[in-house]
Parts: structure tokens; sequence; C-alpha cells
């Protein structure tokens, strides 16, 4: 069902990855250009994110300080608890009075949380990072092997889910050490814009309990011929790779991490019974993909029994993210039941957003990367208020990379906004 779903849903996304042209972070653009330019974005801003810090955990406001500054999240947007943090469950009244008080003390523009520790991942039968995206209830949890609540962001388009969807979506900047997040935090921000040429590598392992989600393989690396290399493997494990990108697996250990290494942006994970057991699973913890160097994983805190819908689909994180999302929108639009998960990363990792720069005196080279073929269109007007009109023949966007060369002069050309169908 989930890969009919899936390929349904994906059919008919319209091409927007352009739109976020000139977004996400800065750009070497001349600002008064860049004033006079109309932006539609698709992907989170430093601004749309909450820092949440537990004051009482020495660790948490390093780690919150460190992301403040690194990513420039507004001061408005830091959220300070205190609860006692030697512990990896919160009962659900505990959770109920945070969340009150996360819920006052969060501007009403933010639409994702950052969550600065790694204990407690766990609110009762739900993760900590679902319980923030929706609340602590009971709907998102199973006792036994069966469907839990539908997330209403599975492969939704849009990056404003609060907005649309009335749920702030988390991420856990989640480590042992400072060293650990802090070079989490880092590679996150050294993957925006680089476009990476890396692999996908999806593997049919000999734990055919965990290998569920192998059916939607073979759609997954036709989806992406062309776009990212994609190898489906009958393999347990990959060793001695310099090209990891994506990295999807199902065993409750996985060897040969240490050998591997991750393009910053890289996003892995393996389906197993409670590798979002961050600190105490006893099988292999989603922390020792990040340790290995990817930026982004996700985990079960719980029993969720075999249902692919509860973990990843990489057919549904790699569109997003090829479209410039966030690692935190690509993975949490690629779970159709979250509620049981948690997400941990570095949340504003953006590796496809596009980047555009300045070539010479009014000339710029604008670089997207694109899973859907479409076409660019640039409209001018001499006021910032309209009307709009096409300033030329829409240029066709490719399947993947797609470079173009753009002249602009703010005080000759007016007004630019760009968009795509």
């Amino acid at each position: 069902m989930l890969t009919r779903i899936c390929a349904k849903r994906i059919k008919r996304f319209p091409v927007i990855l352009a739109l976020i042209l000139f977004s996400a972070f800065p750009v070497t653009l001349a600002a008064e250009a860049l004033k006079h330019i109309s932006l539609t974005r698709t992907g989170l801003m430093p601004e749309d994110i909450a820092i949440i810090i537990n004051d009482s955990d020495p660790l948490s406001r390093q780690v919150g300080s460190y992301y403040q500054r690194a990513r420039q999240i507004p001061e408005v947007n830091v959220i300070h608890l205190r609860f006692p943090p030697d512990r990896t469950t919160l009962t659900a009244t505990e959770f109920k009075q945070l969340k009150a008080k996360i819920d006052r003390l969060t501007p009403e523009h933010v639409q994702a949380f950052a969550v600065a520790w790694t204990a407690p991942y766990r609110v009762e039968c739900m993760s900590l990072t679902s319980a923030l995206a929706f609340g602590f209830d009971k709907k998102y949890c199973a006792d036994k092997c069966e469907p839990t609540a539908p997330s209403p962001y599975f492969n939704a388009l849009g990056s404003y889910p609060f907005d649309d969807y009335k749920m702030r979506p988390a991420m856990m900047l989640a480590g042992t050490s400072f060293t650990q997040v802090k070079d989490l935090i880092d590679r996150g921000i050294a993957s925006d814009h680089t476009f990476p040429k890396g692999q996908a590598y999806l593997l049919n392992t000999s734990d055919k309990a965990r290998s569920t989600r192998s059916v939607i393989f073979a759609e997954t690396a036709k989806e992406f011929s062309g776009i990212f290399p994609v190898q489906v493997l009958e393999a347990d494990f990959i060793s001695d790779r310099k090209d990891v990108l994506f990295y999807f697996t199902g065993l409750t250990h996985v060897s040969s991490l240490d050998t591997l290494e991750f393009i910053p942006g890289a996003l892995a994970d393996h389906l197993t019974s409670v590798g979002g057991m961050l600190t105490d699973s006893s099988q292999m913890s989603s922390l020792r993909w990040l340790e290995a160097g990817a930026t982004a994983s996700y985990g079960t805190v719980i029993e969720p029994c075999s249902f692919p819908q509860k973990f990843p689909s990489p057919v549904v994180a790699m569109f997003h993210y090829a479209l410039g999302a966030s690692a935190l929108e690509a993975y949490w639009k690629s779970v159709a039941w979250p509620g049981q998960g948690v997400f941990i990363g570095e949340p504003l990792a953006k590796p496809f957003a596009p980047l555009l720069r300045e070539m010479s005196s009014d000339r710029f080279e604008l670089k997207i990367f694109s899973p859907r073929a479409g076409r660019l269109k640039i409209e001018k007007s001499h006021s910032a208020a309209g009307p709009f009109k096409l300033a030329s023949r829409p240029q066709t966007i490719r399947r993947g990379e797609n470079r173009f060369l753009l002249k602009f002069n703010e005080k000759t050309d007016g007004y630019l906004k760009l968009h795509w169908n």
C-alpha cells in the first residue's frame, strides 16, 4: 500500500524545486539586486526554527548556544526549559507541563523545533519528536502490532508545516559529547548548496523481517535514474565506500560503518525495532549513523512491528531532499506513521538548495537541482506592486543539475518574479 501511495503522489508533484532559487541561505548576490527579486521558497529558514534547551543539562546549553550562533537563529526563537535530564523517558504528565510552556514561549511564526539534547528521547509510548509535533496522544502509539495515526505531513508539499497543518516537526541535535554534536552541525552547514555527487545505497539484507522496505527499492532506483546513482544490493552491509549520500537498510546492527565516508548532508537509517532508543538500545542506536558521519537519521523508540509505514520511505525522502528541502522536512515527509519514531540530525541541512553566483557586473549564474522536468519563468515589472509580465520565453528545467545564465540590473530591470509550473 505504501508503495502505491508514494508512486501515485510523487507523480502528481508539480515542479516546485526551482522555486527555492534564491532562498535558503546567504548567496553572493548584491544586496540591492536581492531586494528587487520576489522569491518563493520550499525549505525552512533559520528564522522558522525554535531551539529548545534544557538549562539543567550543561551539554544541552552548550549545544543550543552553538547551534543558535552557527545557524543564526533569532534570540526570540530560543526556548529555555528546566527539568532533570538523567533519564530516557518523560511521563505524559511531565511532558504536557513542558509542552504547555513550549507552546507559550514559541513565536507564532516558528514552523519547527531543534531539540538540543539526546535524552529524554521518549514520552511514554511516543517519541519526543512526534510528541512535540502532535502533542502526546495515544492514537500515535501501538501496544500490539497495529497501525498508528497517520501524519498529515507525509509526502506533503510546502514548507510551512505549522501554518498548513498546525504541527511543528522536531529533530534532535543528538550526540554523546559536544564535539560529536558540533561536528554534526558543522556537516549540516557545510552541505548547503553543494549539489553532492554521492550514491544512494539501498540494501535488501538477509534479515527479511527488517527488509520490508526493499519492495520499493527497484521503483526508487527507476524513479531517480539520471538524478542520483542508486545501487540496490542484496547484502548485509557495504564497506570501503567514499561516496555515501543515502544509506537505507534493515538489520539489528550494521557492520563496517567505520570504513565509510558519508558526504555532508547524508541521510542514513536502519529499520529495526529500537534503533531510536538513543542511549540504551539492545540493538544499534541510530546515533551510530551520526557518529559515522551521516547528517540525519531515524529510529523507533518502542517496538513498532515490521510496518514500513513507521519508517522512512527512501523514494519520498530522496525526492523532497532533491527539491531543496531541509533534512528535517525530507525525513519527516517520508514517514507515514511517525508516532513511535525519533528524528535526529541537523535540521537545516540543505545540500540541494539552489546557488546563485555573481559572475560579473549584472550577470549571474543560477544552479538548481531538479528531480522533475519543468520550466523556469521570469516575470518583470517596473513596480514592486506589479503588474508583472513574462520577461522572456520560459526555459526548460531538466532532471538533475541545471545551470542558467541571467542578466539583471535593478536600476533598469526593476523587479523580478521567478516561478515554475
